[in-house]
């Protein structure tokens, strides 16, 4: 399994992995959408990035998306993950655990003391998976609508 940052080549493999993650969420995804968050990726001025898991072929197989954020109260940056999907196929593979350890090396290259994310309640498959490689912190989230 070989973890890497994303090319451009490898748009149409991580559209149709971008489309299963929007599927299991039960998002619309249109090639708006699609072309928006691949021009962040690789847009030098966002501090939005995203790495990927590649198969013994060479397959694009998961991803991650992830970027800096302030953290105010501490006075400093930290990581946040926003999207983490594996093919199906692969799944039970090890290459969520690759995709976190890729994750944690560009933290500490980028001096972020931690990375945060969130994920559904009802995702017991991810969280069995997340329970073994970090702890929960005690917050609720909320997301308010401004449309």
């Amino acid at each position: 399994m070989k973890v890497e940052s994303l090319k451009i080549t490898d748009k149409e493999q991580w559209c149709e992995l971008y489309h299963g993650y929007a599927n299991f969420y039960k998002m619309p995804m249109n090639e708006d959408i699609l072309d928006t968050v691949w021009s962040w990726i690789f847009d030098k001025e966002n501090k939005f990035y995203a790495i990927g898991a590649r198969s013994s072929q060479g397959n694009l197989v998961g991803f991650m998306h992830f970027r800096e954020m302030p953290s105010p109260l501490r006075g400093t940056l930290i990581g946040f993950l926003d999207d983490l999907y594996v093919h199906p196929d692969y799944r039970g593979s090890g290459v969520v655990q690759s995709l976190f350890r890729g994750l944690k090396s560009l933290a500490e290259k980028n001096d972020w003391p931690y990375v945060r994310w969130i994920t559904a309640s009802d995702n017991h498959r991810a969280r069995a998976v997340y329970d073994k490689i970090s702890g929960t912190i005690d917050f609720v989230t909320y997301q308010m609508q401004s449309k």
